[in-house]
């Protein structure tokens, strides 16, 4: 049974991704910076039937809490499969002025950007035990520096100092390291899961949690000849 951890899991796109992991025969780590939230996820998925599932505490903007989830997590298992840095946050929009805006901007960063490589940098070591690791890095299309040039670009007026950046930052990341692991099994993206009706936008969005679960798992089960360091969404590839 392959072994999948998911930031953020406790709602939204991370809890349907985990809830359809679960249906393909994954076992899944739910992470929660919420003790509380993250145990009512896996009480919904074991009412559901689907038992082979636990929470595990993590807060990826804290050290320590990652720390201690790595912990946790290896008197589990020797081994991880997956890897989906899911857990992310929009920041105040519009943004405010001055050091307020630069604060926003912070909070977007430390979890979208710094918060990915610190998780991913502590999960290393476990996802190099795994005949084919998969990370998953959820982005966005927003993020994307080319689209944003286009003036007929469905989203080209959504432009911040905060969210877009912190996931181009991201994909960045998701190019380093690709890189990095180029000569393993592993396979590294940047997935759009789209403009999805979650707690982040208010329930905005067009398409549905469960939808949007089914585009980023894809990626998180890509065979070995799969892509890797590469920007996807539903419809294929996204420029940089």
């Amino acid at each position: 049974m392959k072994k999948a951890l998911i930031t953020g899991a406790n709602k939204g796109i991370g809890f349907e991704t985990a809830k359809y992991l679960l249906q393909q025969g994954y076992y899944v780590y739910l992470g929660s910076r919420n003790p509380a939230l993250g145990e009512a996820a896996v009480a919904q998925l074991h009412a559901a039937g689907l038992t082979s599932c636990e929470y595990i505490t993590l807060d990826v903007t804290d050290a320590a809490s990652v720390e201690q989830a790595v912990i946790t997590l290896k008197d589990k298992t020797t081994v991880l499969d997956v890897l989906i840095n899911n857990a992310g946050i929009l920041g105040q929009m519009p943004a405010p002025e001055g050091e307020a805006g630069i604060l926003n901007a912070q909070q977007a960063f430390n979890t979208n950007y710094f918060g990915v490589i610190r998780v991913t940098s502590a999960l290393l070591p476990l996802l190099q035990q795994a005949a084919q690791p998969r990370i998953v890095n959820v982005s966005s299309e927003t993020a994307s520096l080319t689209l944003h040039q286009q003036p007929a670009w469905e989203y080209y007026g959504f432009k911040d100092a905060a969210y877009v950046p912190s996931k181009t930052a991201l994909n960045f990341y998701t190019i380093a390291l690709a890189f990095q692991l180029k000569d393993t099994a592993c396979k590294v993206n940047s997935v759009c899961p789209g403009f999805t009706a979650t707690d982040l936008n208010n329930h905005t969005g067009v398409n549905k949690a469960s939808d949007s679960a089914k585009i980023i798992a894809h990626y998180a089960m890509l065979e070995e000849n799969g892509p890797s360091g590469q920007f996807f969404n539903a419809a294929g590839s996204i420029p940089w």
